[in-house]
């Protein structure tokens, strides 16, 4: 039903950061305060002092092809948002990615350098273009070994990396096994275990930043939407979604459910992804749930018509300002970094006033 290639411009987004065309930055609640994207320069790739494996990589992808390399991928093409976001984190600049200007819109963790040649859409890339760049390694995302995207991409010879996509049994463990996956392929391995560290590391403070906070209830929802045939789409993040399990990590309760999507959704809840759609109407299903949403600044963001809407003006946590609008630019289905901007952006709202 819905799969994050085909997802580009209706991404759940938070708070901005802006890094050098060479910088790896993370968030820091305990450092930085509750909601900062303050990015402690021991996290930049221009003070890394990590390693890069040597010698020949073999490794099972995602979704369990053997993938054998004599060395580790030195000139990368990623194809999808998450994965470039990665790379970048890791120090590897990609010598192409799909769609960066959309990623430059919405993905603001990690900033795309200038000069990474654009291939075109994530779904259907411009091969010529994309080979023109001579890379040693392509990264896709793909749910099944027999994805046309595999074997469109392999028949000109350069090895493919395939990750999956997401899982909604375990969705934070889904984007920490992507990014070790392309950390193996291309030697960054010693890097990606501190990233992690510390993306657990925040996440453990920022728990313990909102166990005292006393909300009005624990149920909540997080939700983006996009304009459609002039009317407000809704995309419920349910259980499985990735920003719904951080949701729960911090104490909260997921709100959008199956029997809920079976009366107000349209299609059900995606199965990997956790993600539904609805109206604005739809909203009325979860009560008095605490709310959050994506606020992106494009012209075409949906939030100033949902505001508009009086359906929206009388639901319980809009009257008692409990409904949330993450600051833009984080990637709804991002890597570590960007985990750790909505963790911030979660905690920023917990805990005000």
């Amino acid at each position: 039903m819905i799969r994050a290639r085909r997802l580009a411009t209706v991404a759940a987004t938070a708070a901005a950061v802006a890094l050098t065309s060479t910088a790896c930055g993370t968030t820091d609640v305990g450092a930085a305060g509750a909601g900062s994207t303050a990015a402690p320069a021991s996290q930049s790739c221009a003070d890394d002092t990590t390693a890069t494996a040597t010698g020949p990589v073999s490794l099972t992808d995602g979704v369990g092809r053997k993938v054998e390399l004599a060395g580790p991928a030195t000139r990368v093409a990623v194809l999808e948002w998450q994965q470039v976001e990665d790379a970048l984190t890791l120090c590897v600049t990609p010598v192409a990615v799909a769609d960066a200007a959309g990623y430059s819109t919405y993905v603001t963790a990690e900033k795309l350098p200038a000069g990474v040649a654009d291939v075109g859409t994530r779904g259907e890339p411009d091969l010529d273009t994309l080979y023109a760049q001579n890379p040693d390694l392509i990264v896709v995302e793909a749910f099944g070994a027999d994805d046309e995207i595999i074997a469109k991409l392999e028949s000109r010879g350069v090895p493919v990396l395939a990750t999956l996509g997401a899982n909604a049994a375990d969705p934070i463990g889904n984007m920490k096994n992507v990014f070790t996956t392309i950390a193996r392929a291309t030697g960054r391995t010693e890097r990606a275990d501190q990233v992690l560290t510390r993306f657990d590391e925040h996440l453990a403070r920022a728990k313990e930043n909102v166990s005292a906070v006393a909300l009005p209830t624990k149920d909540f929802l997080f939700f983006d939407g996009w304009i459609e045939g002039g009317n407000v789409a809704v995309r419920p993040y349910g259980k499985g979604a990735l920003f719904t399990a951080l949701g729960e990590q911090l104490g909260m309760t997921a709100a959008w459910t199956n029997e809920i999507d079976a009366r107000y959704g349209s299609g059900g809840v995606d199965p990997a992804y956790g993600l539904a759609q609805t109206d604005i109407e739809g909203l009325t299903a979860v009560g008095d749930a605490n709310l959050f949403y994506s606020n992106d600044d494009t012209a075409e963001s949906y939030v100033p018509e949902l505001r508009k809407s009086p359906i929206w003006t009388s639901l319980p946590a809009v009257v008692q300002g409990r409904a949330h609008a993450f600051p833009s630019g984080v990637w709804g289905a991002g890597g570590p970094l960007s985990n750790q901007q909505a963790i911030d952006a979660y905690v920023a709202a917990m805990t005000k006033g």
